[in-house]
């Protein structure tokens, strides 16, 4: 070796050993804590997928200065030094990090400065890393955890590889209506609708770049098409039709009660705008709401009560006694028919209401929302996520709850993930986690959907409602939206049977609309 080559080589071995964001602490300036270090957000054992965007954290121990070490089972290493305690990841060096580690885990090594006495090493921490990918975008709306208020509303687009994040839908541009429930097909970025209540009402259908404005409502339901479901094929949406009220409580516990005076279920055929009413034997009788299809579209299923006995104005003490059972309903496309009424998980003789059922892609399990009572779990402490086997008929309470409220969740496309809403963070703000499920139904620790900053939810009011998963970005914009406002109407007719049913029923629906509370869907 030259001279010269081996100054070059000398230099290098030096400039790696002395620089002071690499170099390795000497031992007897290193003390151990003897535990994990408390970090923000909680990530401490948690699955995730090899996709996923930057897993920054806050170090919640006392120190002045704090460094970090993450490495991967091939040796890939990133340190990070940080004064204030934030940990953030640089985006190549983590994809790297993700690429070495996916089917294993990430091992993480705190380590807090005073000053003085050098630093204090925590217990090394993992995050285990699944082989299945997350679809890369996530839609939600932002939305204040209040009552009434619709003044600022966005549906958005989140990056779930990044950080970047998109406006769907902002309602300031489309004369401050109220934006919600918008549901997607399949998860495709490129079939997916939207309800718009107000000035510029109704349900706006996005399919390949082009939107058109529908109202699914016929004469006879007792609202408007209010939650959604897509069959899988794309030609049939299920909807229920509610008329919904809310009650507020004078007790700190609790705020508010959201219920329905009637409700019913409907499918709409996009290719003839046509309304179907999904009826029992007894339409009067049950109280149906909250459709979800079988991933082959051979079976509807949606949450079921008994009817109020006192009608349409019930007592709060009846209403806490309303619990829905989980019920499915086979599916005819060619007839557009559906059969009878089968009961799959009986909440009620368990003292429990069902909600929100979501049946994976791969056919075996469903999700629902288990609550004391009642059909909207949003408001209740004590909802938490259950896992039916559909083979065997065992349901079991998921791993991955809190003692806050968990409700609404979905699938990922590969049937691997799911997104839920928690309000765990602070009791009342909902936030976004995901969590995994291998093929035995077993879940891997759930975590919040990251951020650049981490401390920012501390900072964030709105909640994050109706997270759902898409496996592609959204072309559409708001000014898109904006201007298909100003479309005509499309309204639908009635098909099959089911007007003179509907007209039957139009007397006593009326009862509940002419109520001098204002619904909260119309």
């Amino acid at each position: 070796m030259t001279a010269k080559r081996s100054f070059i080589v000398l230099t290098l071995v030096c400039g790696i050993l002395f620089f002071p964001g690499c170099r390795t602490e000497k031992r007897a300036d290193i003390r151990n804590a003897g535990h994990t270090p408390l970090v923000e957000p909680d990530y401490i054992g948690v699955t995730i997928p090899p996709n996923i965007a930057p897993m920054n954290f806050m170090i919640r121990e006392d120190g002045i200065s704090y460094r970090v070490t993450a490495t991967s089972p091939g040796g890939h290493l990133i340190r990070i030094r940080a004064s204030n305690g934030k940990i953030r990841f640089p985006a190549r060096r983590w994809k790297k990090l993700l690429e070495e580690s996916r089917g294993d885990k990430i091992t993480i090594t705190v380590y807090a400065s005073d000053g003085r006495k050098g630093f204090t090493q925590y217990d090394p921490f993992y995050m285990h890393v699944a082989d299945d990918p997350v679809d890369p975008y996530l839609a939600y709306r932002l939305i204040h955890p209040g009552y009434y208020s619709w003044s600022n509303i966005k549906i958005v687009q989140r990056s779930v590889e990044s950080f970047r994040v998109k406006s769907v839908i902002e309602n300031q541009v489309i004369e401050k209506n109220c934006a919600n429930c918008h549901s997607f097909n399949s998860n495709s970025p490129d079939r997916f609708m939207i309800h718009i209540r107000g000035s510029l009402g109704g349900t706006y259908f996005a399919e390949d770049g082009r939107i058109t404005k529908a109202d699914p409502k016929i004469d006879g339901m007792p609202g408007g098409a209010t939650y959604p479901a897509w069959h899988p094929g794309g030609r049939f949406l299920a909807f229920s039709s509610n008329q919904v009220r809310q009650s507020f409580y004078s007790i700190p516990e609790k705020s508010i009660e959201v219920f329905d005076l009637v409700s019913s279920l409907i499918l709409y055929d996009r290719e003839k705008n046509e309304t179907i009413n999904i009826t029992d034997s007894d339409p009067d009788e049950y109280l149906q709401t909250f459709p979800s299809w079988s991933p082959d579209g051979k079976h509807l299923y949606f949450c079921r009560a008994s009817q109020y006995e006192s009608g349409y104005n019930p007592e709060m003490e009846e209403i806490m006694n309303t619990r829905y059972d989980l019920a499915r309903k086979s599916f005819d496309p060619f007839s557009r028919t559906f059969g009878d009424t089968e009961i799959i998980f009986r909440a009620s003789e368990i003292m429990k209401s069902a909600s929100f059922p979501r049946v994976s892609p791969v056919g075996r399990y469903l999700v629902f929302t288990l609550a004391d009572y009642g059909t909207f779990p949003v408001w209740h402490r004590e909802a938490d996520l259950y896992l039916l086997d559909l083979t065997t008929g065992e349901a079991r309470r998921m791993d991955i709850n809190s003692p806050e409220t968990e409700s609404y969740h979905t699938w990922s496309n590969n049937g691997r993930w799911i997104v839920f809403s928690s309000r765990r963070t602070d009791g009342r703000s909902s936030r976004p986690f995901i969590a995994y499920i291998d093929p035995k139904g077993n879940q891997g620790r759930e975590f919040i959907l990251p951020q650049k900053d981490p401390a920012f939810y501390d900072k964030m009011l709105e909640s994050f409602n109706i997270p759902e998963f898409v496996n592609g970005q959204i072309k559409l914009r708001p000014r898109d939206f904006a201007a298909a406002s100003k479309q005509d109407i499309l309204r639908a007719q009635p098909g099959g049977d089911a007007t003179p049913e509907q007209l039957r029923n139009e007397k006593k629906i009326k009862a509940a609309i002419e109520d001098n509370v204002r619904p909260i869907h119309e």
